[in-house]
């Protein structure tokens, strides 16, 4: 089968309190912790969803990066059939970490179900996908490293097949407050191709 061309259409790389988009920086803080940049970001870019504040850290690096790459393509009005291709190397530990304490001490058991909801990594999928009202193919994987070349092809194959207009992937890695999101959105359009070279270079800017 004869493969389209695609093209990497925007980025954006969270990490070290910093919010880079397509290049340009667009928001820094200096405060500690991740969870605090977090609610930094959410009262200066005026999001009003509630339910970002029930969410572990994982979802909330992958609920802000795709907030800034969905939100100015996002059609209310019509269903957007664009694909979540995510992936990291923790998986849910951070949270599976926390879970586990709150079940280890006898005199101190308190499962959460608030908390036990996010033991899988892919419910950050869902937080997405439930904000932007998504109803397309979404897969979340886990490799020892950003594996560029695994994630061209699934995105290609995702766009050629017509299983997605468009395809947003990200690499969201959150261990004990160290993180790094990197996402980008593959389209038809775009000024830089969508290659593995390419995405690495993204990726390590």
């Amino acid at each position: 089968m004869l493969e389209n061309k695609t093209y990497i259409h925007s980025t954006c790389v969270i990490q070290k309190n910093k919010i880079v988009l397509n290049g340009e920086s667009i928001f820094s803080n200096e405060i500690e912790g991740f969870n605090d940049f977090a609610k930094k970001f959410y009262q200066e870019f005026e999001i009003a969803y509630p339910k970002f504040f029930k969410m572990d850290s994982l979802s909330k690096l992958a609920f802000i990066g795709a907030e800034l790459l969905l939100k100015p393509i996002i059609d209310p009005l019509k269903e957007n059939n664009i694909g979540l291709l995510f992936a990291n190397k923790s998986s849910s530990l951070d949270t599976d970490v926390k879970y586990q304490e709150s079940i280890s001490e006898s005199e101190s058991y308190f499962p959460s179900p608030a908390v036990f909801v996010y033991t899988l990594p892919n419910i950050c999928l869902g937080e997405i996908s439930i904000k932007h009202q998504l109803k397309s193919e979404n897969s979340f994987f886990i490799f020892d490293t950003f594996n560029s070349s695994f994630m061209e092809n699934y995105a290609n194959v995702l766009l050629n097949i017509k299983k997605a207009d468009k395809v947003l992937c990200g690499w969201v890695e959150y261990f004990n407050e160290e993180y790094k999101g990197f996402f980008y959105l593959v389209s038809d359009e775009g000024e830089i191709e969508h290659t593995k070279n390419n995405i690495e270079i993204e990726f390590n800017k």
